[in-house]
């Protein structure tokens, strides 16, 4: 088992697992220092391209920025989200998965489902691809993103998918959106971490969008706090190089090459 693979299921039950999505190698390097996992999710669709759904993310596109992410990475675990439409079925999900490793160097993939991709995930596990699960809204095919487990039937049915994953061999399940008392008997049903989005403190660990952490997107999501207004602060730097390139203060000889 990868060793950093194993430090996060060591945390179960001891300490918090702190999670942030990176799409560069320059945030990387500074979420390495203080994450636990870092991972390149497919939300680079909205955030990056202006994508309406991360169903128009392609996998060349996911490859790409995780090359430039695998850069920064080095103590953290690095997990690459599997997009839209790549794990279809046992064969294409190993085909893909297997492409992905080789060629990002990734240390695990994320899968978004619960009962549908067991057969998926046990195949991944049984070729030594470490699996991440992801259940609760499921931005890659639900239509309405709303919390999930209000209604008895809708939480019995996520709780069994959740263990339905872990029997499968999942290291790890995100748990997007879900009711708090839910994602909470989630978490204790469990032997392996549970990682929250919008779904309370009751989970083993937290992730955030980095862009929403620090103010960069203008997402309205409940459950996103802004840490910083980085926006803010970039639109003021921009205004003193402005200010200073009319006024001829920038660049000066300092900034320049003389003889």
């Amino acid at each position: 088992m990868n060793k950093k693979i194993k430090k996060i299921l060591n945390k179960k039950n001891k300490s918090k697992i702190v999670c942030l999505t990176a799409y560069s190698k320059n945030i990387a390097e500074i979420l390495d220092k203080h994450c636990d996992l870092v991972l390149v999710g497919d939300s680079l669709g909205s955030v990056l391209y202006n994508f309406k759904s991360t169903k128009e993310v392609t996998l060349q596109t996911m490859i790409n920025h995780s090359k430039s992410v695998r850069l920064g990475v080095n103590k953290s675990l690095m997990v690459f989200d599997m997009p839209y439409n790549t794990y279809r079925n046992p064969q294409e999900a190993l085909r893909n998965a297997k492409m992905v490793i080789k060629e990002t160097k990734c240390d695990a993939v994320k899968l978004e489902g619960g009962k549908k991709i067991i057969p998926i995930v046990k195949k991944l596990v049984q070729n030594k691809i470490p699996v991440m699960g992801h259940v609760g809204i499921l931005p890659q095919t639900d239509k309405k993103f709303t919390f999930k487990g209000k209604k008895q039937q809708e939480s019995d049915r996520i709780l069994n998918d959740t263990k339905l994953l872990e029997n499968a061999g999942v290291f790890s399940i995100v748990l997007e959106c879900i009711e708090t008392k839910l994602s909470k008997k989630i978490t204790n049903n469990l032997l392996i971490p549970t990682i929250g989005i919008g779904s309370s403190a009751n989970c083993d660990g937290q992730v955030l969008v980095i862009d929403d952490l620090i103010g960069l997107s203008k997402s309205k999501f409940k459950f996103v706090k802004k840490y910083i207004d980085i926006s803010r602060i970039i639109e003021n730097a921009v205004k003193r190089y402005k200010s200073e390139v009319i006024k001829k203060r920038f660049p000066t000889r300092k900034h320049s090459f003389n003889t």
